[in-house]
């Protein structure tokens, strides 16, 4: 009986890991945010008030740069890269408070071995997601 009710139980329990990774991975739903420049900064609305995205310089691989956001009323920010149609892994910056409404972080993209520049950056502010395409240089 154990030899049968052990790898029942086995299978079971990778079945619902699998299912709970899906499922953790899922992308939350996302406010596109149109920008052609994230360099020039990228305006957007977040409850009804403005507010803008920024980067200090055009992001590369492995190279750290400033994410800057104005949010105005904000209290959490948080930024997360995936390159568009390939998993990075996790790489979330809590981005912390640099003045009224301000808030910075250094972000590092992950490196691809396919070579990509196609990017999106999802936002994260007070449980809001918001999404920004961009590409590197």
């Amino acid at each position: 009986m154990k030899r049968v009710v052990a790898p029942l139980l086995l299978a079971a329990a990778l079945a619902a890991i699998a299912v709970a990774g899906h499922w953790l991975q899922r992308p939350a739903t996302a406010v596109a945010i149109v920008c052609d420049d994230p360099v020039a900064g990228c305006a957007f609305m977040h409850r009804g008030m403005p507010a803008r995205v920024r980067f200090a310089a055009r992001p590369l691989p492995l190279e750290r740069f400033t994410l800057r956001v104005d949010a105005p009323g904000a209290a959490r920010v948080s930024a997360e890269f995936q390159m568009v149609g390939m998993d990075m892994g996790f790489n979330r910056y809590d981005l912390h408070r640099d003045g009224d409404g301000r808030f910075v972080a250094q972000a590092t993209l992950p490196v691809c071995v396919t070579g990509g520049r196609a990017w999106t950056l999802f936002l994260e502010l007070d449980g809001i997601r918001y999404s920004l395409g961009f590409h590197t240089g």
